[in-house]
């Protein structure tokens, strides 16, 4: 309806006129229009509907597609569990779309469209800020990488064709691994990246060593506060001598404007409905604080970058 609408520009279309087409009932339309109206989406003028700035960006904004799909598709019949959700620490949400312990262990099973959905919503934001952070990550020109929840594999295929001789180790779970390892193969660079299935849940599993950069993007806010922390010790004990861990996150306190914030802060309900049961959207001073716990230093923060992200770096702390 609202694509109509678009179409027919300021003159706008009336119920009679839609109804004419066939496409719809004039209940269905006077329902959903006057819905519409109430959210500003729409306007009527002269008995006419015409689509209002609030309808052109659902009708052709990419984030804002990209949200409502996510909201619809992964988030909207799990959220009816989220009281149980933040009483048990668990994703009980997560049962309406499949039947694991948390959204990770069933990515690439996810039913459609929940699956294209989530993975338009999770690389939109990320995607934005990759072309943007190669020469942050190579600003010490690290021979060896490691990409910590490497998920499809899109920031090291970025990191790998950027830079020709570095090698690349990918940290994720098995099914995410295969993944990404498929898309590698497709670009020609599965030679220079080294795969490690790794459950972050395990804390006795140790990280490869001898990391001169360690990269997380969009990763730790799918943890406790007590998992990121064994992740970070662990991440601090992987790197060589002036190895440094670089942190890229969506964090809610560190947004130029406050209605980022407040979708930011509103994402965290699915980590905890659907994703993990106790993770959310941090504040940039939580990760600080649990890095130097782990024995790190912040040395810089970039913002700004992409579309909301932030770019903490860290060195060992000295003795």
């Amino acid at each position: 309806m609202l694509n109509a609408l678009s179409d027919a520009g300021e003159q706008g279309m009336s119920v009679a006129d839609m109804a004419a087409t066939g496409r719809w009932s004039e209940y269905a339309l006077k329902l959903v229009l006057e819905t519409c109206l109430s959210a500003a989406v729409v306007y009527l003028r002269d008995g006419r509907y015409v689509l209002d700035k609030v309808g052109y960006c659902i009708v052709s904004d990419q984030i804002t597609q990209i949200n409502l799909d996510f909201n619809h598709d992964v988030c909207y019949q799990g959220l009816f569990d989220l009281e149980a959700s933040l009483q048990t620490g668990k994703p009980v949400g997560l049962r309406a779309l499949g039947d694991w312990p948390t959204l990770y262990e069933g990515m690439s099973e996810l039913p459609e469209p929940a699956k294209s959905s989530w993975f338009a919503f999770d690389h939109y934001y990320s995607d934005t800020s990759f072309p943007d952070i190669m020469p942050d990550v190579f600003a010490t020109a690290p021979c060896k990488v490691m990409d910590i929840g490497a998920n499809t594999g899109k920031f090291t295929i970025a990191a790998l064709t950027y830079n020709a001789d570095v090698q690349l180790h990918l940290l994720d779970l098995q099914k995410q691994l295969a993944v990404a390892e498929k898309n590698l193969q497709q670009q020609g660079l599965r030679e220079r990246a080294n795969l490690h299935a790794v459950d972050m849940l395990d804390p006795s599993r140790s990280f490869p060593a001898g990391m001169d950069v360690i990269w997380m993007s969009q990763f730790l806010t799918c943890f406790s506060e007590e998992v990121i922390a064994t992740i970070l010790q662990r991440a601090a004990a992987a790197l060589a001598p002036g190895g440094q861990v670089l942190i890229m996150d969506t964090f809610w306190d560190r947004q130029r404007y406050d209605i980022a914030a407040y979708c930011l802060i509103n994402t965290s309900p699915y980590f905890t409905a659907m994703a993990s049961g106790n993770s959310k959207v941090y504040e940039s001073t939580d990760y600080i604080r649990l890095a130097e716990a782990a024995g790190l230093r912040l040395l810089t923060v970039r913002d700004g970058i992409g579309y909301c992200h932030s770019l903490l770096r860290f060195g060992v702390a000295s003795v």
